[in-house]
């Protein structure tokens, strides 16, 4: 029963989303109706700024992170991992807005992956940011660091179920990213700029 309730409780950290509360307390927006109508922190970056979009992204991670350390100090590893997979199961369809479109994971996986294996999130993190200072585009920093995250999992010593999670959380973000591939291909994806944008997509 109590790996049952750290799960639920995985699911519902994870289904706060920062990415809508945040743009509709601090400047009226519902965050749906803006920019590619994503929770996730790249879209409220684009549309809103830099500052909230950094607060978006800190507790959407922080919120991964919570779920799985919760998990890992009072169910173990395995209770760990899967209140992790459950919050970034949350963060995709919020429980808190109806179990609608919620954002792609990124951050949210991030948390997790940083609670259970830390240095290598560290490793790919700084892998998000050289891929984005290269190419100016969030999606394509997410799915590069997302491929890299399992290798240094591997690397690392993580154990064969977090390096599975890895590899299964990448397959999960390229595939929430399938637009973002799409506009790629035919080079219609938006380049992401440091200044405010409100029309880009996320």
């Amino acid at each position: 029963m109590k790996e049952v309730l750290l799960i639920l409780t995985g699911y519902a950290l994870g289904s706060m989303p920062w990415g809508y509360w945040l743009p509709r307390i601090l400047r009226g927006v519902n965050i749906r109706k803006v920019g590619s109508g994503s929770t996730g922190a790249a879209n409220v970056w684009r549309t809103l700024g830099f500052k909230i979009g950094l607060g978006v992204a800190l507790l959407d991670i922080a919120k991964g992170f919570a779920a799985a350390l919760l998990g890992l100090w009072l169910g173990g590893d395995l209770v760990g991992l899967l209140a992790g997979i459950a919050a970034m199961v949350g963060h995709w369809r919020p429980l808190f807005i109806g179990f609608s479109r919620g954002g792609k994971i990124v951050a949210t996986t991030g948390g997790v992956a940083l609670a259970l294996v830390p240095l290598a999130t560290l490793a790919a993190a700084i892998v998000w940011v050289c891929a984005f200072l290269a190419t100016r585009y969030t999606s394509v920093a997410s799915m590069v660091s997302a491929t890299t995250l399992p290798l240094f999992a591997l690397l690392f010593g993580a154990s064969w179920p977090v390096v599975a999670f890895t590899a299964g959380a990448a397959v999960a973000i390229f595939v929430l990213h399938r637009a973002n591939i799409a506009r790629l291909l035919s080079r219609s994806e938006n380049r992401f700029e440091l200044r405010r944008a409100s029309k880009a997509r996320g």
